[in-house]
């Protein structure tokens, strides 16, 4: 049978000595069962037998009882040597026979199952033959038959539980120990069906051999399949159409998905886990189960077990509280993740350009790279201009290399620093360059927020507190409780009360350290952090850094772009200047008076000179894609009556120079049809200007630009800027033959025209920017346009004020250390700014003790957002070297949005002040009334179940009440806290103090007089309840303004008032309580409340607060 299995399943040939002694044991497994089977039928004959014939075969049962179980264990330990040698082998000779598996199963269920059964009848056949007593003959039958059969039923099923469990243990070992060789047979047949596909396909080259040309560098593998138009057409893909989308899921089955493999999320009893790992925890537990066994030694079960399972179960409920917490945030933090992953590019697929997730790049896909862009893929360079990579990230090499035709490998994870290109892709996920990075280096989680390395710092002073007062506390029990034994004479007489008194007093020196270490402080930032950052997502901001919600609370300063964040960024040309006439952006205006030279070189100039591009649509329409700018200037030459496509057709262009940061120009150089070059120009007006000696008269002549033309172009420029007009001036120049195609001249340049272009403020702009100056934040716009568009729009959203300071970058960087530190303080705008000077202004305002935050969108803003405080890149014009550096994206690019992310930052700290207060009050009460009721009473005031719940109220339930608070208006009318502010404020401090030496009062009375006063023997939250709702405002006086639209908030109180009514009234064995009467509930609530008034009382005692805008003050006193 084992043989035939074996052949059937076509398995890898075993050793001849394994099969041979499989065989073996299995036939002697066989035989025994048979034999039990035998002896089985015949005793259980016996017990009829027994009861009819009056027969004494006590003697028989016994022995037929000992040879069936002697029987059985032999078969037992057959099958389970069987076992082991298949186990053995699978794990040596990496057998992928699954067959084999399911032959095992079987053969062993139907041995074990006869087995069972044969254990079962022995167990029967023991128990009638020693115990079986009867008096009259149907009385023998009915109660021997009985017996057997509720035995047998009983003993088989146990016997199969047990067998349950081995066989599921069995079946779990081996696919453990087979999981290797199951999963390279499964990547055998994955391989197997991929070399089918791909023969079936069009494509002719398989996955790893394209993969390894580029990540190897390979030219003359490169070569040697064609060079990139061979590769393409073994890809089936065209490097101009690009593929096409229905053939995308084939490329990714046959090629691979674009994803990385990533760290596995922990599951929940993985942080059920490291719950239990807490050392407090763990005594608890130690002590409960010695309470446990010493409670059942002394007093029986039905008494002794209360308090141990008491405290176990608060445990168990203190575990899974944290760990659910814990969980939901990984949750949502993965959520948050995938987020920050959502990265779109350009490819050209069905032969137009689309904007797609780098989840969906394909190998074939045709990718459009532009500078800041990140690469997602390995692919090889198709055409481009001064295309530079940093590929510092792969390398370590801090110098970047330039991609072209001669080197044309694009690897995956670098940065794009200058030019653009498109690129064929090659390779994707894991097997790109950066996938292989990826393989080794883990990504670890974010490091702790410098809130929570102040609370930790807390958090460590309260435990050590606690240590001490626990020590002190334990101390005392024990030398009170040996001195009155020693005034007993007791000291030689030790029972187990004793141990039990001892043991409580050990326990509750634990549970002192306990409450006194607030491992809520941690949990309550989380929950804050995470509830702020979810939020956040709906406002359109992703938090990429969890300190950034913290920090931008403390924001006393935002350093803003002006295109797209304050304003709309829909660019559109309201006006132009051209050829000393003012027109409108109409196209029987435009060609009115206008010659045909001057309006076909605006048209090039416009279609030719840009970074956008016309494509049609599915629907076949016109789509202009590209930056705002450039889409502007090529509906211009739309409008004209241009064709994009032909005008490139037409005009080759042989050199590009891209527009950034730096340069403020694109510049770009293209064959004429006749023979020579032509050169185009477009950028900021005094950048071009000044590279201009001729201009463009009416009749289409070039003439020298004198100085009073120069002026009056520069008049132009000024009053299109005064309108808030983005102002772009046009240029061009013709070349020869000879000219040299790799550099594009710099000089001696044609103006061709002005254009104004008009970006409109946001509407909601003006009202957060007054938003920010009421809560103590000074805005100030940092804007690569002319001085006096920027001046213009700055007053119009309410930046630039009386007494305000407007500058152009390059006055910043003349000025002295002592000179700019006088100046700062006014700065309210800064014009034609270069990325140097941001990060110059940034830098200095910190050194002032400013807490700054940046918006950047460009490659070269990542120096200033890495230098910031608060790095904040826009979601939309932002490129991905923006983002990377940024620790916020704003997703709409809106300033409202910054504005919101302040508030939630102040949202987060002040939650976490309540939190505080609330922590540290019962803090200080729990260790103190442990101390004096040791000293005075010699006793716990409060059973350890009791102190449990207080610290699960305390810790986690406080913690989701009152760090998910929402923010309000009303932070955003004090001014920010300072970089170095303590977190625990006067107020704070005074709070506490009052409301803990009301609460230690009420215990102590409760504690010490309660029996005689009330007939009370417990002790209840009601003051921990309504002291949480007074730590919802550490100021005001009403604490109830918005509290009943948290419903987090209320849910908390109901849950936390609902359990502590069900513990008082129906837990009392457990809880060590005795329900009360509604007298003692209403006299219980009142004193509660009690503490509302005295809160009101102590918001009336004024402490001295701390002075945190002394930025504002030294404006004024400039």
């Amino acid at each position: 049978m084992f043989v035939v299995a074996q052949r059937q399943c076509e398995i890898e040939p075993l050793p001849r000595w394994f099969t041979v002694t499989q065989v073996v044991l299995r036939v002697l497994a066989i035989l025994c069962t048979i034999a039990s089977i035998v002896v089985m039928v015949t005793s259980g004959t016996s017990v009829l037998l027994y009861g009819v014939m009056r027969m004494n075969a006590r003697y028989y049962y016994s022995a037929a009882y000992k040879f069936l179980l002697g029987v059985d264990a032999a078969v037992c330990g057959l099958v389970s040597l069987s076992l082991l040698f298949a186990l053995y082998v699978i794990y040596k000779k990496q057998s992928n026979n699954r067959g084999y598996w399911y032959y095992l199963f079987l053969h062993d269920l139907v041995v074990m199952t006869v087995l069972i059964s044969a254990c079962g009848a022995a167990s029967s056949i023991g128990y009638v033959g020693i115990y079986g007593q009867t008096e009259t003959f149907w009385t023998k039958i009915c109660n021997n038959v009985g017996k057997f059969c509720v035995k047998v039923a009983i003993s088989v099923g146990f016997s199969y539980a047990a067998f349950l469990c081995l066989f599921v243990l069995t079946i779990v070992s081996s696919y453990i120990l087979m999981k290797p060789s199951l999963q390279q047979e499964h990547e055998r047949e994955n391989d197997d069906k991929l070399t089918v596909e791909i023969s079936e396909s069009n494509f002719e080259v398989e996955a790893d051999v394209v993969a390894s040309i580029v990540r190897g560098r390979d030219s003359n593998g490169l070569s040697t399949l064609g060079g990139i138009e061979g590769i393409a057409s073994k890809i089936s893909s065209s490097l101009e159409d690009g593929i096409l989308s229905s053939d995308a899921p084939l490329r990714q089955k046959v090629y691979g998905f674009n994803v990385y493999t990533e760290k596995p999320l922990k599951g929940f009893w993985t942080f059920v886990w490291e719950a239990l790992q807490d050392l407090t925890l763990i005594i608890l537990m130690i002590s409960a189960v010695v309470s446990l066994g010493i409670g059942v030694a002394t007093e029986g079960w039905t008494k002794g077990v209360y308090d141990g399972i008491g405290i176990l179960l608060c445990i168990f409920l203190v575990v899974m509280v944290s760990a659910v917490s814990n969980y939901n945030q990984s949750l949502q933090f993965r959520d948050l993740d995938k987020e920050k992953k959502k990265i779109y590019v350009q490819v050209t697929r069905d032969r137009c350009r689309n904007k797609i997730l780098v989840y969906d790049i394909v190998v074939g896909d045709i990718i459009h790279l532009s500078i800041g862009d990140i690469v997602p893929a390995d692919g090889i360079f198709i055409s481009g201009y001064n295309l530079l990579l940093d590929e510092s990230s792969l390398s370590g090499e801090s110098e970047s290399v330039y991609v072209d035709n001669g080197n044309p490998f694009i690897l995956s994870g670098t940065k794009v620093q200058d030019g653009s290109a498109k690129m064929l892709v090659t390779a994707v996920g894991m097997r790109t360059e950066w996938g292989n990075l990826t393989e080794t280096v883990s990504k670890e989680v974010d490091d702790e927020t410098p809130l929570q390395v102040k609370l930790n710092g807390i958090a460590k002073l309260m435990g050590k507190l606690g240590l001490g007062f626990a020590g002190l506390t334990l101390f005392a029990f024990v030398t009170r409780f040996l001195v009155n034994k020693g005034i007993h004479h007791e000291l030689t007489h030790w029972s187990s009360k004793d141990a039990i008194k001892l043991l409580n007093y050990f326990a509750t020196a634990v549970i002192v350290v306990v409450i006194a270490v607030p491992e809520g402080l941690p949990l309550a930032v989380m929950l804050s952090l995470a509830f702020a950052m979810k939020k956040l997502m709906k406002a359109k901001a992703l938090v990429r850094q969890l300190s950034a919600c913290e920090t931008m609370g403390s924001a006393t300063c935002i350093c803003t772009d002006k295109t797209g964040t304050l304003t709309t960024n829909h660019m559109v040309v309201d006006k132009i200047w051209l050829s000393g006439l003012n027109k409108e952006m109409k196209a029987d205006d435009l060609k009115s008076g206008i010659s045909e030279f001057v309006l076909s070189t605006l048209l090039q100039a416009t279609l030719l000179n840009t970074g956008a591009e016309v494509t049609k649509d599915h629907a076949g329409n016109d789509s202009i894609i590209g930056q705002p700018t450039d889409s502007a200037l090529v509906k211009v030459g739309l409008l004209l009556g241009g064709d994009f496509d032909g005008v490139h057709q037409k005009y080759k262009v042989e050199n590009v120079e891209p527009f950034n940061s730096v340069r403020k120009k694109m510049s770009v150089l293209v064959a004429l049809p006749d023979g020579g070059f032509r050169a185009f120009c477009n950028g900021a007006p005094e950048i071009v200007l000044g590279m201009c000696n001729r201009i463009l008269d009416c009749n289409g002549y070039s003439v020298d630009l004198s100085e009073e033309q120069r002026k009056t172009v520069a008049c132009v420029i000024d009053g299109f800027a005064s309108k808030t007009f983005r102002t772009i001036c046009l240029a061009f120049r013709d070349m020869e033959d000879d000219w040299d195609i790799t550099t594009i001249p710099q000089e001696e340049y044609t103006l061709i025209a002005v254009v104004g272009m008009k970006d409109p403020v946001r509407p909601e702009v003006k009202d957060a920017v007054q938003t920010c100056l009421a809560a103590g934040i000074t805005v100030r716009m940092v804007t690569g346009d002319n001085i006096n568009t920027a001046k213009a729009i700055a007053k119009e959203c309410g930046i630039l004020t009386e007494g305000g300071l407007a500058i152009e970058g390059s006055e910043l960087r003349n000025k002295t250390l002592e000179e700019m530190k006088e100046m700062l303080p006014r700065i309210q705008v800064m014009a034609r700014s270069l990325p140097s000077d941001k990060h110059t202004l940034v830098s200095n305002l910190r050194k002032l003790g400013e807490v700054v935050a940046v918006t950047g969108d460009g490659t070269n803003d990542a120096p200033a957002l890495h230098e910031s405080d608060i790095g904040l890149a826009m979601g939309i014009t932002g490129t991905e070297v923006a983002k990377e550096n940024a620790d916020v994206i704003i997703l709409d690019d809106n300033f409202a949005t910054i504005v919101s992310i302040a508030k939630w930052g102040r949202a987060v700290y002040v939650n976490i002040q309540r939190f505080v207060q609330f922590q540290l009050t019962i803090n200080i009460v729990a260790l103190m009334i442990n101390l004096v009721s040791a000293c005075i009473i010699g006793k716990p005031p409060l059973k350890i179940v009791q102190w449990l719940w207080i610290n699960l109220i305390q810790d986690t339930f406080a913690a989701l009440a009152l760090a998910t608070e929402p923010p309000t208006d009303a932070l955003m009318q004090r001014p920010p806290h300072g970089r170095d502010a303590s977190l625990i404020s006067k107020a704070m401090w005074r709070n506490i103090i009052g409301q803990s030496v009301y609460q230690f009062s009420v215990l102590a009375v409760l504690i010490f007089d309660g029996k005689r006063l009330l007939n009370l023997n417990d002790s209840d939250t009601s003051d921990a309840v309504f002291n949480e709702i007074n730590c919802r405002d550490t100021d005001k006086i009403n604490v109830f303004r918005g509290m009943f639209s948290n419903w987090m908030f209320i849910g908390i109180l109901v849950l936390t008032v609902t359990i502590q009514a069900i513990i008082v009234e129906f837990l009392g064995t457990f809880a060590s309580t005795v329900p009360l009467n509604w007298q003692l509930w209403s006299l219980s609530v009142l004193i509660g409340a009690a503490s509302m008034p005295l809160d009101t009382a102590l918001k009336c005692i004024p402490v001295k607060t701390d002075d945190y805008r002394r930025h504002q003050n030294e404006v004024e006193q400039v």
